[in-house]
């Protein structure tokens, strides 16, 4: 609301409003409508180029040599620092590691910084940067620079970390989010919403007690192996803020398609269904952080799923819709009843400080 003044005319008191200075709010970390108004608003006009403009989560570079490179980065501010499933470390690593790995390439280095907090145990960051190491040695990346810096007492949640990635884009792989077509098959790795609810449930603020794990989990094994299975997979992601159907949004508007989803075709997990059903969210718009959706030809969708399903990170994957030509830029849910609603992007913020 603006602020009013009220100057004196003549012993006159007269409002004029003084003019509206928009400021951050929670929502805008969302991954949905107000960080992408956001992104577009303060990032992209003064930075415009090509490699921004694709929209990817990671961009190609050539290099002199004709290599092609994918670097990708981000930032990790999660509220507990540990959950069941994994922690502030594991998120960091996985997270840039599947973002690097959704434009298919292969995965090599990361670069991790970290703004500590005063009065963080020296413990707490051990047991952080050990999870890492794990999660590297995983994924076959090696760490290889890093920043530290420390921030007073009361300024962040014990710890934030920012990672960048860089991989190796192989020859003739074009995989992004302008790439799908109508007719091709939507496959999601796994269930929807472990990675928010477990988080949700280690703060205890909402008396939620649940076992869930969350899904944190390098991918790129996985995608390698789908790559090998078939050519024609036309776009790779992983569904984190903002969840699948934010994803899904972004896709459909990058392509100018239509997508189609069939709700009972959809895995969740009844832990997850009943929070969001005791909560009032939508599992849809729930974060994930070891799942990834899959946009492949019809014609190779079966071989693609039956390599998903044989890995430890694939095995509940499904096809759960189609590529259509119309609704441009719409995402629609066919429900159970057979009748067919909207999906749009995540308007707010559902659970802050997830990712």
């Amino acid at each position: 609301m603006s602020e009013i003044v009220k100057p004196t005319i003549e012993g006159l008191s007269c409002p004029v409003p003084l003019p509206h200075q928009e400021r951050i709010t929670v929502g805008h970390g969302s991954g949905g409508k107000m960080m992408h108004d956001l992104i577009t608003k303060a990032f992209m006009k003064p930075w415009d180029n090509p490699s921004l403009r694709a929209g990817n989560d990671g961009s190609v570079i050539s290099t002199h040599g004709h290599a092609r490179l994918v670097v990708s980065t981000d930032a990790h501010v999660v509220s507990p620092l540990f959950f069941l499933g994994g922690d502030i470390g594991s998120l960091a690593v996985c997270g840039t590691v599947n973002d690097v790995a959704m434009m298919g390439a292969r995965p090599l280095y990361l670069t991790a910084s970290f703004i500590l907090e005063e009065g963080l145990e020296i413990e707490t960051l051990a047991r952080v940067v050990d999870s890492m190491c794990a999660s590297a040695k995983e994924a076959g990346v090696q760490i290889v620079a890093g920043d530290t810096k420390v921030v007073g007492k009361g300024s962040a949640d014990g710890m934030y970390i920012s990672t960048t990635g860089v991989g190796l884009l192989p020859d003739r792989v074009n995989i992004g989010g302008a790439e799908a077509k109508p007719g091709d098959a939507i496959i999601l790795s796994g269930t929807l919403g472990d990675h928010g609810i477990a988080v949700l449930s280690a703060r205890g603020a909402l008396g939620l007690e649940t076992e869930l794990e969350s899904d944190i989990a390098p991918l790129n094994d996985l995608i390698a192996k789908m790559m090998s299975a078939s050519s024609r997979i036309h776009v790779l992601r992983d569904p984190t803020r903002g969840g699948l159907a934010t994803t899904l949004n972004e896709i459909a508007r990058q392509s100018n398609v239509g997508i189609v989803l069939d709700e009972g075709t959809i895995p969740i997990k009844p832990a997850v269904d009943s929070a969001c059903e005791l909560l009032g969210f939508d599992p849809l718009y729930i974060a994930n952080e070891g799942k990834l959706v899959a946009i492949a030809a019809e014609e190779d969708s079966a071989k693609v799923l039956e390599v998903m399903r044989a890995h430890k990170y694939g095995h509940e994957a499904a096809v759960i819709g189609r590529i259509a030509a119309e609704p441009a830029q719409r995402v629609l849910l066919k429900t159970l009843i057979g009748s067919h609603r909207v999906v749009d992007v995540l308007m707010g913020e559902m659970l802050p400080r997830i990712c």
